[in-house]
């Protein structure tokens, strides 16, 4: 398969995209989060990889399968060099026109984990299955269209709760249920994801989830080893490192959609965490 050289990490600029990269292309994209319109499906042939979305880090190997939602937060920390990446990606527009309101999202299927770990006969299927594609899309004229990949993607959700039902059945601990603690913990982080432009403190939160705030605060320590704050304060920056380096917003207007109603309140808490201004980390 050849190597496609500009992957589109925002949205894609077409219906769809099937292709291939290296970990030394993937890895020139490790520079800071990029929020994803597209939906993504990538699957590590081979190598391994450290990755956070939204505000989780995770580590995936090979015959891994990850699926990253619309709208997620996606920074790549680091590829192996000899790491390869097949993808399939689905544009925003083509979500919202042909997947009947369906979600990217498999509800608590993929809520648990983007990342499901194929065994070597499902990850061979799927290596095929992207080879296909890859040839189908590049003969001329192309093979695909719109109104096929949408059988395409539809086929790719099956695909992928087959496997995480077998993952169930191996006992994967991606698949175990969850405690009350962990539970607390995921709907916390989404809870997060969905509110940190507005809500800034945990109080609001642990009020919203109708727990008291020493209950909540003392569970996500518990289940993450990190504070509730943390989490809040490491959404508010992806946002607004990404906003910075990916758009020419001016400061302020980013200030204001992250809810500081002062620029001068947002210049002093991104220096605060990251020891530079906002202006400075736009510029560097």
């Amino acid at each position: 398969m050849e190597l496609q050289k500009n992957i589109p990490l925002l949205d894609c600029p077409v219906d769809y995209l099937v292709g291939d990269a290296s970990g030394k292309i993937m890895n020139e994209y490790m520079r800071f989060p990029c929020k994803i319109m597209c939906g993504v499906y990538a699957f590590l042939v081979r190598g391994s990889a450290h990755a956070t979305i939204n505000i989780t880090k995770y580590e995936f190997h090979e015959n891994d399968i990850l699926l990253i939602e619309p709208g997620s937060f996606f920074l790549i920390n680091e590829f192996t060099e000899d790491s390869l990446v097949y993808y399939i990606l689905f544009s925003s527009s083509f979500l919202e026109k042909n997947t009947f309101n369906t979600r990217m999202s498999l509800t608590s299927l993929q809520l648990r984990s983007p990342i499901l770990h194929l065994s070597e006969e499902r990850a061979e299927v799927f290596r095929d299955m992207a080879a296909l594609m890859f040839k189908a899309m590049n003969t001329q004229p192309s093979m695909l269209n719109t109104e096929r990949m949408v059988h395409v993607f539809n086929l790719l959700q099956t695909c992928y709760v087959q496997a995480a039902q077998a993952a169930q059945t191996q006992n994967n601990v991606v698949m175990k249920p969850l405690d009350r603690k962990m539970e607390i913990y995921q709907d916390y982080c989404q809870l997060v994801m969905k509110h940190y432009h507005k809500w800034h403190h945990v109080s609001q939160y642990a009020e919203a989830m109708r727990l008291t705030l020493p209950h909540l605060c003392s569970t996500i320590r518990s289940a993450s080893e990190r504070t509730a704050g943390d989490i809040i304060i490491d959404a508010i920056l992806t946002d607004a490192k990404s906003q910075l380096k990916l758009t020419t917003t001016q400061i302020k207007e980013i200030a204001s959609s992250l809810g500081f109603d002062n620029v001068t309140f947002f210049n002093r808490f991104f220096k605060s965490h990251t020891g530079v201004t906002p202006k400075v980390y736009r510029n560097s």
